[in-house]
């Protein structure tokens, strides 16, 4: 018994001596309470102060024309967000393993009318995503799904376990997922490191699988932790943040927004930023370094980059319309606090990219009130930022007054709807029974034409500049939220894509 004291007093006395070390020679400013609290080491007497309507608006700011509204307060480290149809939130809270469900505002006072609990009882859930009548959850060392009904917000049947042992713990240990247009599942696993070469390679990685839980492959490599994707809806082209690696000093290394290709390898762990050697790995497999795909895009070091999402929805102002939201968890590691807040990405047609605040005011003379951890659009084009820190969710929405318009956007660069590809003959039949369906399927109760009044209706115009024939087809049968999908056989959207072009 002595001689397990003694060890155990000997470990102890190690731990306290690189603490101090570190402490030390490494000019670090960390924010401790954000930090125990998601280590779930925090007693609940010490959480840090909840955010409160006050504090939020002598705080945080938007750009104009935007408001902000405290959605929902009291979300013990609120994470992983995504919205329903009708505008339900749900939300992950890891340290509690739960799932909550924030009901939509349906009497526009900002705030969730009502919480309810959807799991329970969860291994550290993070990334959530709905499709098809299920709810999936990413867990620590897995992947679930419940069977849930948006329209009652209940889920109907039992949670269910689709995918089993991913690799658990690490320095990276929260599951991004979400879904794409292929109808494949999309799952972001963080290195268990800081820096180092990984036994699994599942770690550092996006893999794929099916909707049933079924692993497809490794989409891409080198991604040290990439706590965000999304898709573009101009281009279709994946882009996912990812976290540079610590203890590199204040400006260095750059954290990431990476363009990602299928089979692409992003350099972690050989090099960093613009393919600069990594110095503890950099001289290692050069053959690899080679093939590396710099960022297309560089946050400032340390800021920690996780959630994204493309602004899809018309509502807002024509200067945000397809750009990105990027939520800044914020530095531990630099002598002087840096992100704290949600950036707005604007893609030219130059290819650069411009960063722009969106929300701010969480880092004010070095003091963090609130970490954005996730970023979501929804329906009606509302921006929903979760904070792990204040245990808030943030809800943005821009003044769109009487002319919400949706801008439908083609899922890669179209050259257009070109009719001298059409038969006479098919065209005259395509009009016919365009015109058929639109009445039948109530089309235009939610959409209206260009020289009409729009006060709550999606506007409808230049489709043909948007689309082809053949991407606006299968863009009926899979389209972006609030949009139903059109269930017809092939033939039935041609025919209908064919009117549309026509018309509109």
């Amino acid at each position: 018994m002595k001689l397990l004291l003694r060890l155990g007093a000997a470990v102890v006395g190690l731990l306290v001596v690189l603490f101090l070390f570190v402490w030390l020679t490494v000019p670090l400013n960390v924010p401790w309470r954000s930090m125990l609290q998601q280590a779930g080491v925090l007693p609940r007497w010490l959480d840090p102060q909840p955010m409160t309507v006050v504090r939020m608006g002598q705080r945080l700011r938007v750009p104009e024309g935007y408001g902000l509204a405290l959605f929902a307060e009291g979300v013990t480290e609120a994470r992983g967000l995504t919205v329903t149809e009708g505008g339900d939130v749900f939300v992950s809270t890891p340290r509690d393993g739960r799932v909550l469900l924030l009901h939509a505002d349906a009497d526009g006072d900002g705030e969730a009318d009502g919480r309810s609990v959807v799991l329970e009882g969860l291994a550290r859930p993070n990334g959530l995503a709905v499709l098809d009548g299920y709810l999936y959850v990413g867990e620590e060392d897995g992947v679930g799904r419940v069977p849930f009904d948006v329209e009652t917000g209940m889920a109907t049947g039992e949670y269910r376990r689709i995918i089993e042992g991913l690799p658990p713990g690490g320095n990276h240990w929260k599951k991004t997922i979400r879904f794409g247009a292929d109808g494949l599942l999309y799952l972001a696993v963080g290195s268990s490191c800081n820096v180092c070469i990984e036994e699994d390679l599942r770690r550092g990685a996006i893999l794929r699988y099916t909707a049933e839980g079924e692993f497809v492959d490794i989409f891409a490599t080198g991604l040290r932790n990439s706590g965000g994707f999304d898709w573009s809806p101009v281009t279709g082209t994946l882009y996912a943040t990812d976290n540079g690696r610590d203890l590199l000093g204040d400006e260095f290394p750059p954290c990431e927004l990476n363009e990602v290709v299928a089979g692409g390898f992003y350099g972690w762990p050989f090099v960093n930023g613009q393919n600069v050697p990594d110095p503890d790995f950099g001289e290692m497999q050069s053959a690899v370094m080679e093939t590396a795909i710099p960022p297309v895009h560089e946050f400032r070091s340390h800021n920690a980059p996780l959630g994204i999402v493309f602004f899809r929805h018309g509502r807002h102002p024509p200067e945000y319309r397809g750009a990105a939201a990027v939520a800044l968890h914020g530095s531990w590691n630099r002598s002087e606090k840096d992100g704290y807040k949600v950036v707005s990405l604007h893609f030219a047609s130059d290819g650069s990219i411009e960063e722009r605040d969106f929300l701010t005011g969480f880092l004010v003379n070095d003091e963090a009130i609130g970490r954005p951890a996730d970023v979501v659009e929804g329906p009606d084009g509302s921006v929903y930022v979760s904070d792990d820190l204040g245990g808030a969710i943030y809800r943005i929405k821009f003044d769109a007054g009487d002319d919400e318009t949706l801008v439908v956007s083609s899922p890669s660069p179209s050259s257009g709807y070109d009719s001298r590809l059409i038969e006479e003959e098919e065209r005259q039949s395509a009009l016919a029974i365009g015109a058929s369906i639109l009445a039948d399927e109530d089309c235009m109760v939610c959409h209206a034409r260009a020289d009409e009044e729009a006060a709550d209706r999606f506007v409808l115009r230049d489709l043909r500049t948007q689309y082809t024939l053949n991407e606006l087809t299968e863009y009926l049968a899979t389209p972006r939220q609030p949009m139903p999908p059109y269930e017809a056989d092939r033939e039935s959207r041609r025919a209908l894509a064919i009117f549309l072009l026509e018309s509109f």
